[in-house]
């Protein structure tokens, strides 16, 4: 499937979210800032974080378009628990990594 015309020109992320209960939330967008402050909102279409507010940035990837950005988040929404906190443990000797502990 071909990229379509309103995704050039875009910056496409993959994100993880620590959720209040413990739990990680895993998404795309364009804005992180945005999609922080919706996932915050009392109002937020994401029943998920909704209910597990608030809710902490602790993972940036970078994504050349729209379909690399939903397929490798597929590839984290699979791994394991362990697995994730192994990718944000290495993350964390980089600069997208933001620390649980701040």
């Amino acid at each position: 499937m071909q990229d379509t015309t309103k995704d050039k020109g875009h910056h496409w992320f993959v994100y993880i979210l620590h959720c209040n209960d413990g739990t990680f939330y895993t998404g795309i967008t364009t804005n992180i800032n945005r999609r922080l402050n919706e996932h915050n909102s009392p109002t937020s279409t994401t029943r998920y974080t909704r209910t597990r507010q608030p809710v902490t940035l602790v993972y940036t990837e970078p994504a050349k378009n729209r379909s690399a950005a939903t397929s490798r988040e597929y590839q984290i929404k699979k791994m394991p628990r362990k697995e994730k906190e192994q990718l944000l443990a290495t993350a964390g000797k980089q600069s997208n990594f933001i620390n649980l502990r701040q």
